[in-house]
């Protein structure tokens, strides 16, 4: 039966999970997954910063949002919260591994543990989600798990050995779980952001000189506002992009089409 084509992008009745989902692009992706009709569940490391955010995004989308806390590089924790998320929430119908850090330096200024600390988090933390996730909803018959990659999955900068490295194995997952799943009713993309300006990225907003660098190669000419984040992220979670998965969605204002 043919649906209208705006009505295949609402969630209503969705069960939406997002890590690091109290700030930056977590919070605004959160914020457009409520406005289409999903309930939220945010999974960040401090309570208190969540519950704030919970708060302010259930008033501004009159959805109901619960904070919830985990560490998602322990299994243990990542085990836990799920379970803590679907007696609370309901069955988790996406996920979005939002969760990141980044350390930069040049190889001989970076240790293991900065090593250790960004690929846990921005690769091992996906994989965890997704394993403890991913296949209740094959169970189930639907979902949509989307992974936060990076235009450093495709291009390189200097200084960003271990983001770029945990990015470009987000891909790499991304396009693994999507084939294991192809024939469940569950898809798997990413979004690969350009510059944006968050709070990971204000020692390079603050700097003019690093700021216009930047700049200089993105054809669009300027960086990301959160808010462009939105529809990207709405399409992907939808019934919009059935037949979409294992793709990298690029939100970069151009800089990979150089």
């Amino acid at each position: 039966m043919h649906r209208h084509v705006l009505d295949t992008f609402r969630l209503d009745g969705r069960v939406a999970l997002i890590t690091g989902g109290a700030r930056g692009l977590g919070r605004t992706m959160a914020i457009a997954l409520g406005e289409a009709g999903a309930a939220l569940a945010l999974v960040g490391r401090t309570r208190e910063s969540c519950e704030e955010a919970a708060s302010a995004i259930a008033s501004a989308t009159s959805r109901t949002v619960r904070a919830f806390t985990a560490d998602v590089t322990n299994a243990s924790d990542v085990t836990r919260v799920t379970s803590e998320i679907i007696e609370a929430c309901g069955a988790i119908d996406i996920l979005v591994n939002n969760a990141g850090t980044n350390i930069r330096g040049t190889i001989e200024q970076l240790s293991e543990a900065d090593w250790d600390s960004v690929i846990d988090t921005n690769l091992k933390g996906p994989f965890l989600c997704a394993k403890a996730i991913g296949p209740q909803m094959v169970a189930r018959g639907w979902g949509r798990v989307i992974n936060m990659g990076s235009i450093l999955a495709a291009v390189a900068l200097p200084g960003r050995a271990p983001y770029a490295s945990s990015k470009s194995g987000i891909v790499g997952l991304t396009r693994v779980l999507a084939l294991e799943w192809a024939a469940t009713g569950v898809t798997c993309n990413a979004i690969c952001p350009g510059p944006f300006a968050t709070d990971m990225n204000k020692q390079l907003l603050n700097d003019p000189q690093a700021y216009q660098q930047f700049v200089s190669n993105i054809p669009m000419g300027r960086w990301g506002e959160l808010d462009d984040i939105a529809g990207a992220v709405v399409f992907l979670a939808s019934d919009a992009s059935a037949y979409v998965t294992g793709s990298a969605l690029f939100v970069d204002g151009g800089w990979t089409a150089r």
